[in-house]
């Protein structure tokens, strides 16, 4: 197996490298994901950009975009200058008492919601079924039961369960999928 190294590519493809103070790409990293700098909205769509552009060597990449993208660099670095700036208030919210809070938080509240979602879907299928339910019980879970709706069976998976079609496992009660996004669950059944 051959090892290309990113230092290594690096070199090989722009031939001058960058040195960033300890922690400091992590924490800009941090602030961009925030601050959307890099979107395409501000910088273009970076791979097509790269396609369309005639040069092949970085210099000429780099002249070419420039170009067509004059303020583009210019307008990242403000929204990563504003939120860098967002960042360092909050920075000086955090003390011991908000540390411990927020680990709490984290190990208690937001474990024990992510592991008993289950539950909350059967409940509120159930809700709009205007039934009952329940989860499987153990000799029930072996055979691929997660809970019951009613009297239904049903099997409860993350939706990328689906595009696991190597699975051997063949379920034959009705599915629900759930994908967990930024505010809660999107439910999905059959």
């Amino acid at each position: 197996m051959l090892k290309i190294k990113n230092q290594e590519l690096i070199n090989e493809l722009v031939g001058e490298t960058n040195d960033f103070p300890k922690y400091t790409t992590q924490l800009l990293n941090l602030v961009n994901s925030n601050a959307g700098g890099t979107r395409p909205r501000v910088v273009g769509q970076l791979t097509e950009l790269i396609k369309e552009c005639p040069e092949k060597s970085y210099e000429g990449w780099k002249k070419w975009y420039l170009a067509q993208h004059p303020t583009a660099i210019d307008d990242a670095v403000k929204k990563i200058s504003e939120m860098l700036i967002k960042m360092k208030e909050a920075v000086n919210l955090i003390d011991e008492k908000l540390i411990k809070r927020w680990v709490e938080d984290l190990v208690l509240e937001k474990t024990f919601v992510g592991l008993r979602f289950q539950e909350a879907i059967l409940k509120k299928i159930a809700s709009i079924k205007n039934t009952t339910y329940r989860l499987a019980e153990p000799h029930e879970e072996s055979k691929g039961i997660d809970g019951f709706i009613g009297d239904e069976p049903v099997s409860i998976k993350p939706e990328t369960y689906k595009l696991e079609s190597r699975l051997p496992e063949n379920i034959p009660f009705k599915m629900i999928y759930y994908k967990k996004v930024k505010d809660g669950l999107e439910i999905e059944t059959d």
